[in-house]
């Protein structure tokens, strides 16, 4: 019999820079658990494809950091809401905004889409809920009964209830069709962050700051059961697509319940902190998690994980597991939702809303309207998956190969290497993934450990160095720990040599800045080259940088040669000043020389003309000559494979 091939139960997927600055919102798209939309403090909302390091998609239009968004089941449409209270939707598929929703008066904290109808529901931080027909752009209704800001809506799976959860540690179930709240479910201690709705019977869950998950009974309205001593705030919950168990996530780990009697199946740690987002595909669970302007994704196989049964053992919490409660298979279900096969009809007013709640559509709308724009990023990742293989269906293209595991496990449990499951003997394939070509290291004296190709700008420690090795080894073999004396003058050995370069940076600099107060911007910079050294370049751009008015045309042609050796160089706040004088080198004056260049040559003698050409050759040829770097740079991943491709995109007519 052969020995079975242990892999990961969870294991981290893959990690991407999603905006220039903070992310501040991120969905799963549930149809696939393939898609992923971000939303940043760069009023941006952008769509990746999991386990590929480029984006897809960038949608604008927003004048204020996006908050929230949310993708619609089929993946055909998107809503993103902003910090000023407007909400975009967009058409993925046609690569277009459909509507700009406006009547809240703040934050957008959450929104959903209607299961059947071309619906949406938005919480705001105003206390407010409204519903919205994208068709006709007006809000159908306003629910009102929160007293603080609404951190989470669902709609039920027939379409007919609205669950929203708020910060008043209140969760509230609304009757569309009737247009008012059929009942309210008190008990949590804390913000309610989180609620779900199980797929068939009529039944609600809700996940809290107090670390407690409550089950609600929707026939009878009232709690089936609470489950307590999660180790942190509830953030997200999913029940598994037949219902059988919920999953929740918490700090670094996954937790698999059951309810009537509650129950804990089983938990696997996994290292995602904060997780913002679950969804199931291909009985795998897909979690993502961001923190500033990283979003991490990450892959729990649940074929290794316990979704029935007894209790499993808590391998986080000292506290005893619960009793060992075992399902009875003779007890009664709830309800079961009903399925409409027809969409939802529109929803009854009970009472006219004002002009201020539902806008007809204006000039001034349109023109938002037309100020959005999605700007696709990877034409041939859009083209598989949002456009249409038929006139009929718009869904994305079904992916049924899982994610890969890692081919080895050294740090699982033991109790999962011990277990007898047979779907440890699954190897899963793995798929060629194409790899960005990574800047060969070049280094002048041999380390045990190769480098990285760019040394990142903000760390905590130096790279490649240890502070043991810069202590003396200890004389006396008895002697455990050096003496203070021994080892102060060992690390002051270097202090005067790293003293006399810092002077003489400090001594160059005041010759530049003694040259700018005197003279122009071009002969600091000039001054500034002639020293020979990169580090009094990067200073002098970063300020100059600063302010665009200070670039002229002979200015570029200095500044040009040194750009091609920042953007070469392997510190990472090198190639970021180079990248930012490039770019508004590209934007200010490329159009400029392309206009000079193309121009026909002029009658008479003109000096000024001839040295104006003459310096558009000088630096349409150093261009000619970056855009060969900035095109083999560009297939990195990360914050500099951005910067790249966006630069590569303001050179494309040098092409």
């Amino acid at each position: 019999m052969a020995t079975p091939v242990v892999t990961k139960t969870a294991w981290k997927l893959q990690e991407i820079v999603a905006h220039a600055s903070n992310v501040s919102s991120l969905v799963l798209g549930k149809g696939s658990g393939r898609l992923l939309a971000t939303g940043g403090d760069d009023c941006r909302v952008n769509l990746w494809s999991i386990n590929k390091p480029n984006c897809i998609m960038s949608l604008t239009g927003h004048t204020s950091p996006v908050e929230s968004v949310r993708l619609n089941t089929p993946e055909e449409l998107i809503v993103a809401g902003s910090q000023s209270g407007s909400i975009r939707v967009w058409d993925l598929e046609a690569a277009k905004i459909l509507r700009t929703l406006m009547g809240h008066k703040a934050n957008i904290c959450s929104l959903d889409f209607h299961p059947y109808g071309e619906f949406v529901a938005s919480g705001s931080q105003d206390t407010n809920i409204k519903l919205w027909d994208i068709r006709r752009k007006g809000c159908v209704f306003r629910y009102r009964g929160h007293s603080q800001a609404v951190r989470c809506l669902r709609f039920s799976p027939d379409g007919k209830w609205l669950a929203s959860a708020a910060d008043d540690h209140t969760v509230k179930l609304w009757d569309l069709t009737a247009g008012k709240m059929m009942s309210e479910f008190p008990g949590h201690t804390g913000p309610v962050n989180v609620v779900e709705f199980h797929p068939n019977e009529y039944l609600l869950a809700s996940g809290s700051s107090d670390r407690t998950i409550r089950f609600w009974d929707l026939e009878k309205f009232q709690v089936v059961s609470c489950i307590e001593g999660e180790p942190g705030p509830v953030r997200s919950v999913l029940f598994n697509p037949d219902g059988c168990c919920l999953y929740s996530g918490c700090q670094d780990s996954l937790r698999v319940y059951g309810w009537e009697p509650e129950r804990c199946f089983d938990v696997v740690l996994v290292s995602w902190g904060k997780v913002a987002d679950l969804a199931i595909c291909n009985d795998q669970l897909i979690g993502v998690a961001f923190s500033q302007s990283n979003v991490s994704s990450y892959v729990v196989d649940l074929t290794r994980v316990t979704r029935t049964g007894t209790v499993a053992q808590d391998p986080v919490q000292d506290s005893q597991p619960l009793a060992q409660q075992p399902l009875n298979p003779s007890a009664p279900l709830r309800r079961i939702y009903e399925r409409p096969s027809t969409t939802c009809s529109k929803p009854q007013r009970v009472k006219q809303n004002s002009e201020s709640e539902r806008r007809s559509p204006s000039s001034e709308d349109d023109r938002d309207e037309r100020e959005s724009r999605a700007e696709i990023q990877n034409a041939e990742d859009y083209n598989e998956i949002f456009q249409p293989k038929n006139s009929i269906s718009r869904t994305p293209p079904h992916r049924s190969e899982p994610f890969p595991a890692p081919p080895e496990d050294d740090t699982a449990p033991a109790k999962e290497a011990a277990k007898p499951s047979p779907t440890m003997d699954v190897q899963f394939p793995m798929p060629n993934l194409e790899v960005p070509p990574r800047p060969p290291v070049i280094s002048s004296t041999p380390a045990p450990k190769a480098e990285p190709a760019i040394i990142p700008a903000t760390r905590n420690e130096p790279i490649g160095l240890k502070a043991s090795d810069f202590l003396p080894a200890v004389k006396i073999p008895q002697q455990a720990e050096l003496v203070d004396e021994d080892a102060m003058s060992q690390i002051r050995k270097g202090h005067d040599t790293m003293c006399v370069v810092l002077t003489s940076r400090h001594k160059n600099l005041d010759t530049v800045r003694a040259v700018w107060t005197t003279g122009d911007i071009k002969t600091s910079v000039d001054s500034a080259v002639a020293i020979n050294d990169l580090s009094v370049v990067v200073d002098l751009l970063n300020i100059v940088n600063q302010k665009a008015s200070l670039w002229k045309l002979d200015l570029c042609t200095t500044v040009l040669p040194q750009i091609e050796k920042l953007l070469q160089s392997k510190y990472e706040s090198y190639v970021q000043t180079g990248c930012t004088s490039l770019k508004l080198i590209l934007q200010r004056f490329l159009p400029l020389i392309t206009d000079i260049l193309a121009a026909p040559p002029s009658v008479g003698v003109d000096i000024s003309r001839e040295e104006r050409l003459h310096k558009c050759r000088l630096c349409y040829k150093q261009l000619r000559s970056i855009s060969g770097l900035v095109k083999s740079k560009s297939s990195l991943s990360g914050r500099h494979g951005s910067a790249f491709r966006e630069l590569r995109l303001l050179m494309a007519s040098l092409d």
